[in-house]
């Protein structure tokens, strides 16, 4: 929004006119105050919003870390070596039984 000189003279010639060159003064520190307020109510503002926003998102990273750490130290054969050493451990005193009828065939069978 651009303001030509002429506009903004009309505007503090209105401003004279309305409130007198006694209140102008005081119109201006109250105005300047008012602004000043309002900028620190908004810089507040945004400071808590951008606070808000910021935490669901450090917390989405913190978990998806986690995930991560998770998924670094897991070992799915891990339970399967453990099986496997539990049979690897015991010694069996048996001897395999051999199948005789693999020692008695001595090719194929013709008829």
């Amino acid at each position: 929004m651009e303001l030509a000189f002429s506009e903004i003279l009309v505007i503090v010639l209105a401003i004279v006119v309305l409130f007198g060159p006694d209140k102008i003064p005081t119109i201006a520190r109250d105005l300047g105050s008012g602004v000043r307020k309002m900028k620190g109510a908004m810089e507040d503002i945004k400071t808590e919003i951008l606070k808000e926003t910021d935490n669901p998102v450090s917390e989405i990273k913190r978990e998806i870390e986690k995930v991560k750490d998770a998924a670094r130290e897991y070992d799915p054969t891990r339970d399967l070596r453990k099986d496997f050493d539990v049979f690897g451990d015991q010694k069996t005193t048996e001897k395999p039984v051999k199948n005789q009828l693999d020692d008695a065939h001595e090719g194929p069978v013709s008829r």
